[in-house]
């Protein structure tokens, strides 16, 4: 390839490869371009909006004032470009397009595999991002009890959590926050609704918070008065299957290793069949990143990676039950980097 291209569109399509490569620490930069060529140098194309955030970051920043003039800065930068890299895990149909109709005579090619292979191995910088994002939402997990008491409502503790993450520092939200009660737990992504807590139900959440836009994911699961024994079972269970699982977590191993640990723990209990999503996932910038730690997934981990525990059990009607925190591969085996009270816990 001669060049990459990273395409911000706008919102809801902006890529986090722009964030990763120009290292800005505000602004939305819609309607912005990357673009890196062979000898390493890069054209940051922004808006007026975000010439002063732009200039706080990596890169010739190049600010356009109306289409024509962006256009023409596309054009220069890929002048003598023939073989023109895109994202195409992120990038629209309709940026590609208009690329490739601007600078005329490149071949637009899927860059994506190599960008997330990239971006999955975190440096010093990134980790220490990481691990703040993750001080933060184990804070948060910790203080979980001290929100519930009967009848207090799902979005009534979605909401006191996410403010929480911001008084502790945090820029933002990894996603949206998941507290699903009762019978509502055995929905993976149950969005928080008007249910109100009662006596033995089961508390589930899905959370994580952004620092210097680097994302924590963890779930924790209380439990307001003694539940159904089948729950209370199902925790144990969980709870060895993520032991498990994160055993196999270790630089050069294959991803699915864990999966496999961890879903031959569950489907040997009564539980066979509950655990129906994959263990793990990378993350990073974005919650979700291009690591699958599935029972199919032919990727091997790598010191730097930062990945997902989070098994499962759901019986619907009866409630669900996840733990999940976030994890750091090493050269000398796996770090966890969030941190709660991971035993059953009754309020």
């Amino acid at each position: 390839m001669d060049a990459i291209v990273i395409a911000n569109d706008g919102e809801p399509f902006l890529d986090s490869t722009f964030w990763y490569l120009t290292e800005q620490a505000s602004g939305t930069f819609e309607g912005s371009f990357a673009i890196v060529r062979k000898d390493g140098s890069m054209d940051v194309i922004v808006s007026v909006l975000e010439e002063e955030s732009a200039s706080e970051g990596a890169g010739e920043v190049r600010v356009y004032h109306d289409r024509e003039e962006r256009e023409n800065f596309i054009r220069e930068a890929l002048s003598g470009c023939s073989k023109v890299g895109f994202n195409m895990h992120s990038a629209t149909y309709a940026a590609v397009q208009y690329v490739k109709k601007v600078a005329e005579g490149i071949e637009p090619v899927d860059a994506g595999k190599a960008i997330g292979e990239t971006v999955s191995v975190k440096d010093e910088k990134e980790i220490a991002a990481t691990r703040e994002a993750c001080r933060i939402s184990s804070q948060v997990a910790r203080e979980i009890p001290g929100y519930l008491s009967e009848g207090v409502s799902e979005k009534e503790v979605a909401a006191r959590m996410d403010n929480r993450m911001r008084e502790l520092g945090g820029s933002g939200n990894a996603f949206d926050t998941i507290a699903a009660f009762g019978a509502y737990s055995s929905q993976p992504h149950h969005m928080p609704c008007d249910y109100r807590l009662k006596k033995g139900d089961t508390a589930l959440f899905d959370f994580g918070s952004k620092y210097g836009r680097y994302c924590s994911d963890m779930t924790r699961t209380v439990f307001l008065g003694r539940p159904p024994e089948i729950l209370e079972r199902a925790y144990e269970v969980v709870r060895e299957a993520q032991l498990a699982g994160i055993a196999e977590y270790m630089d050069g191993a294959p991803a699915n290793a864990a999966d496999l640990a961890a879903r031959e723990l569950i489907d040997g209990t009564e539980f066979k069949g509950k655990f129906i999503h994959s263990f793990g996932h990378g993350i990073g910038m974005e919650v979700h990143q291009d690591i699958s730690v599935s029972p199919r997934s032919e990727q091997r981990l790598k010191a730097g990676n930062v990945v997902s525990a989070e098994p499962g059990i759901y019986i619907p009607g009866v409630g669900g039950i996840r733990i999940e925190d976030t994890c750091l591969i090493t050269e000398d085996g796996c770090e966890v980097l969030t941190s709660f009270d991971h035993s059953f816990t009754v309020i």
